[in-house]
């Protein structure tokens, strides 16, 4: 018996032998050590993030810009949180915003309604590390990160000089505007009226606000109509108004000037349909990625510049200029 456990012991001392030779040392999965996981920079830069974009309301050109910003995020595995008031509102847009401070979003971009009360709510974001920047409308005398959009003074200027242009510099306006509170809007109608008063002769007939309800804006049109029958242009400023408008040149069969804003289906098929006589762009089309692309770089630390313009752009049946 002993001899067997000698023999025994002998070839086990030979296969041990055998097995520190070869390098080779099988552990137990449920005995392997576990090392502690490090992230790694490029980890960190690849890891997943949420980014909130808030609109002033819900309107189909938004719908447009955020598909462009789906599209743009789908490229850094960014998951966009997308909201809006169902009319303008600053305490819903401001709630909205406080909401995402609390779920630790990784980035905020906001049009805002009214930019004076959503300063504090900005501010708070950039205290809590959230960097947030502004589109369409800024609020500059927050702490935003940056602004992505074009300089609304003088995209009011351009929209002047091209009724000027139509009208040969001499006639009657009617002009409609969205948000009364929004700075980007009102920025848009100061630079449209300094420019009217002072290089034409063109006579501002009426301005409504519309408050960016296009029945409302559909009633301020039809009454301004009724009020200056022999008006020759109505210019509206703000996205509301152009799917307004003309629908009231459709139902109206009106032949006058028609100059409205952003690059959208509608004001495509008005522009194709004679119903608009041009469109003054922002190039919207381009908002969604640059805010995307900002917010990513301000989200990592990066430096990112304060005004990213997407300039303006004039359409007209012809084409763009």
């Amino acid at each position: 018996m002993n001899k067997f456990k000698s023999v025994l012991l002998l070839i086990l001392m030979m296969l041990l032998a055998m097995v520190i030779t070869s390098g080779s040392i099988y552990i137990h999965p449920k005995q392997q050590a576990i090392t502690p996981h490090v992230t790694t920079s490029m980890e960190k830069s690849t890891k997943g993030k949420t980014f909130g974009i808030i609109y002033p309301m819900t309107y189909p050109t938004y719908e447009m810009i955020t598909m462009d910003a789906t599209e743009s995020a789908g490229k850094h595995n960014i998951t966009l949180a997308v909201n809006a008031p169902d009319e303008a509102n600053t305490e819903q847009q401001i709630r909205i915003m406080e909401n995402m401070i609390k779920q630790n979003v990784d980035g905020i971009a906001i049009s805002p309604v009214d930019a004076t009360a959503l300063t504090p709510v900005i501010n708070k974001a950039q205290a809590a590390g959230i960097p947030v920047i502004t589109f369409e409308s800024d609020a500059p005398s927050s702490h935003r990160t940056a602004y992505v959009g074009a300089d609304n003074y003088r995209t009011g200027r351009q929209f002047a000089m091209t009724t000027t242009k139509l009208l040969n510099n001499q006639g009657m306006i009617l002009v409609e505007n969205g948000l009364e509170d929004m700075q980007g809007l009102q920025q848009r109608l100061n630079g449209f009226i300094d420019y009217i008063s002072n290089e034409t002769a063109i006579e501002i007939l009426d301005v409504k606000y519309n408050q960016g309800n296009e029945d409302r804006a559909m009633d301020d049109m039809e009454n301004m109509i009724h009020a200056h029958p022999h008006f020759n242009a109505i210019v509206g400023l703000d996205f509301v108004s152009v799917s307004a408008s003309t629908l009231i040149w459709k139902a109206k069969g009106l032949k006058r000037h028609l100059i409205a804003f952003g690059d959208s289906p509608t004001s495509e098929n008005g522009l194709l349909n004679g119903q608009l006589s041009a469109v003054i762009s922002q190039n919207e089309g381009v908002w969604g990625a640059k805010m995307i692309e900002t917010l990513f770089l301000a989200s990592e630390g990066l430096p990112v510049e304060e005004f990213i313009d997407t300039g303006i752009t004039e359409l007209n049946q012809e084409g763009s200029n």
